[in-house]
């Protein structure tokens, strides 16, 4: 999580909003004169977000407000004593400190939502976990990525390693977090980060046809889909087998009209 020094004062629901289109919801985070850098007042609004989302809410889009996706962390939350309060506070404690701000980010991974982060500029450290906290990722043609949490001394803590090595494997993930190096579209999709690369005056409607085309299935099998992919990599063959036969029987009864 990392981005330059910049101005952390401003007021949490305006740092992040929120659109309703219908089954589409978009947050998107509006600090565009610091290139959306992230604080922990705008992690406290994602989760309520996510918290208090309308159950008939099927696809959420992330974006950024401007020319940038989201530079990472404001370093004056650092500079602030954040660090130094975390630090200083028993490991417990600072550790339930930072679970607080990993749910800023997991509830973009639940099984009743399919969610897309729109990337254009830069999505570095905190921007790029909040990209990866997302299921699909399309990217405009100047989109970089980084991994940054390394220049400063930390590590990646907002959940975004276990999907960066789902993605792309334990080598290249490795190598992204240790040196964090830039990507940029075209390596991004070549190596699996990105689901499609447009050009920057594509990326709104290319969301748009995406979202169209997941709503155009049928929510519950929509769901059932996202669980079965979602813990495959967890299973052994049979166990997913198993996963598999369970969830088709529940689709054909319901299909059927004798689910419960």
């Amino acid at each position: 999580m990392t981005s330059p020094g910049v101005r952390a004062g401003h007021d949490e629901a305006a740092a992040v909003r929120l659109d309703r289109d219908g089954p589409v919801a978009t947050v998107t985070l509006c600090r565009p004169e610091v290139r959306n850098a992230q604080t922990p007042q705008m992690w406290q609004r994602l989760r309520r977000i996510g918290r208090d989302l309308p159950g008939d809410v099927r696809i959420v889009v992330v974006r950024g407000d401007g020319p940038v996706f989201s530079a990472g962390l404001d370093r004056t939350v650092l500079t602030s004593g954040l660090a130094a309060e975390l630090a200083n506070t028993p490991p417990a404690a600072a550790a339930a400190r930072i679970a607080e701000f990993q749910g800023a980010f997991s509830w973009l991974r639940r099984p009743d939502l399919i969610t897309v982060a729109a990337v254009h500029g830069h999505a570095v450290g905190a921007g790029f976990q909040l990209a990866l906290a997302c299921d699909l990722r399309v990217l405009a043609e100047d989109a970089q990525l980084a991994m940054a949490e390394v220049t400063l001394g930390l590590v990646p803590d907002l959940g975004g390693t276990k999907r960066l090595v789902e993605l792309i494997g334990y080598a290249r993930a490795l190598e992204l977090c240790v040196t964090g190096r830039r990507v940029d579209a075209t390596e991004a999709h070549q190596l699996g980060l990105a689901n499609l690369v447009v050009p920057g005056a594509e990326l709104t409607p290319a969301v748009a046809d995406l979202t169209a085309a997941v709503l155009a299935g049928p929510r519950d099998a929509v769901i059932e889909i996202k669980a079965l992919l979602s813990a495959a990599s967890g299973r052994s063959y049979p166990e997913q087998e198993s996963a598999e036969r369970q969830a088709q029987v529940r689709r054909l009864r319901e299909l059927a009209g004798s689910g419960e």
